[in-house]
């Protein structure tokens, strides 16, 4: 008797209606993130996604009511189906618009794959004569050309969707768990009339790692987006070294530790001459070819950060790096591999020195070079 019960429990209607259930719950936890998102961020992709959570929401409670129910019209049915359908093409149409902005011709391409999408749903009413036959075989082939139609579209995502989104990985995994739970399901409804049990099972259960993976896709984004806004409060937007506030608050934490560092300061020469014969579009291409050099030589010694206009700064915190020999390498190669020089100066801590005055010596040297020659480097 126990044995049946938990026969009943797992392969019987209890055991549908509570995957069903637990499906619903984690449907309406990646909902309300993504309603959140779209409280805070205003994006498009976040609606279309809470319309396709809604409708996968009303697809799973019509399958508890199907499961409660005796008997089910073919109209009953056929909306489960077309909103099985319409859920798949707006969850592809929001991950889509998360990553990209919505232009005419993404609005072109959904409206066809919509309007295709209610083209298809006819075949479920008017089927041509030849597939006609009994009751019987007429009930079994209304279905088949939207259950065929969703292979098409897991194809056209794999191939219009996967390449202009980030989290290729967990996109691919969920189509591929998707495309395996349609398959299961046409094979247990088309080759053996829905009667097997452990296919069925199966059919229940997978879209739980389709469900799961995509609110981690959500949350990741989420990540994404608090990442993206810490990187902008710390970062300069032109050449991605640190900001200003950024690297003065770490200059403060290493002297407060009393830290062997040294700072160096560099100021670009010429570069008001440089903006008003070639340009500020020029001036920024400079810009960021002295910022990369910067970055490439202090990568594995300190931290370097743009302190203002052609102004860049770099925290040696490598005590075995000589901020001399440092600055001589980064003049050479700006001097070698870009059309303009820089003036740098340097300055190392000694006690009693705090960080506004370390870097207020390392920037008097640097204005030292300047005014003696400039393309050199002078130590405080």
């Amino acid at each position: 008797m126990n044995n049946q019960t938990i026969w009943d429990l797992i392969f019987g209607p209890t055991g549908s209606i509570f995957t069903h259930s637990m499906l619903i719950v984690i449907i309406v936890m990646t909902f309300l993130v993504s309603f959140r998102l779209l409280l805070s961020r205003r994006k498009i992709g976040y609606f279309s996604m809470i319309i396709a959570l809604f409708i996968l929401f009303v697809e799973h409670a019509q399958l508890i009511e199907k499961t409660l129910a005796h008997d089910v019209t073919p109209l009953q049915e056929f909306i489960a189906l077309l909103i099985k359908v319409l859920a798949f093409v707006m969850l592809n149409i929001g991950i889509y618009q998360l990553y990209n902005p919505t232009r005419k011709r993404d609005i072109f391409v959904f409206a066809f794959f919509i309007l295709l999408t209610a083209a298809v749903s006819v075949s479920y009413w008017f089927a041509p004569v030849w597939l006609q036959g009994s009751e019987d075989q007429s009930k079994l082939l209304r279905p088949l050309g939207m259950e065929l139609y969703l292979f098409l579209l897991l194809f056209m995502s794999f191939l219009l969707v996967n390449s202009r989104i980030g989290q290729n990985g967990k996109y691919q995994l969920m189509l591929t768990v998707y495309f395996t739970t349609h398959t299961i399901h046409m094979a247990n409804v088309y080759l053996f009339d829905s009667k097997q049990i452990v296919l069925k099972f199966l059919e229940q259960t997978i879209p739980f790692v389709f469900y799961i993976v995509l609110f981690l896709f959500i949350f990741e984004r989420v990540i994404e987006i608090m990442q993206a806004i810490y990187n902008s409060s710390i970062t300069d937007g032109l050449t991605k070294l640190y900001n200003r506030k950024y690297f003065y608050n770490r200059v403060t934490q290493y002297v407060q530790q009393r830290a062997p560092v040294s700072v160096i300061f560099s100021d670009i020469d010429n570069f008001k001459k440089l903006n008003d014969t070639k340009g500020h579009h020029m001036g920024d291409q400079v810009l960021k070819q002295v910022a990369q050099i910067v970055k490439e030589e202090t990568e594995d010694s300190g931290i370097c950060g743009r302190y203002g206009g052609e102004e860049m700064v770099v925290l040696v915190t490598d005590p075995e790096v000589d901020a001399a020999g440092l600055s001589e390498r980064i003049r050479s190669r700006v001097e070698t591999e870009t059309i303009v020089t820089v003036s740098m100066g340097y300055s190392m801590l000694k006690k009693g020195v705090n960080a506004e005055e370390l870097i207020k010596q390392a920037d008097e040297a640097m204005y030292k070079a300047k005014t003696t020659g400039k393309n050199k480097v002078v130590g405080f």
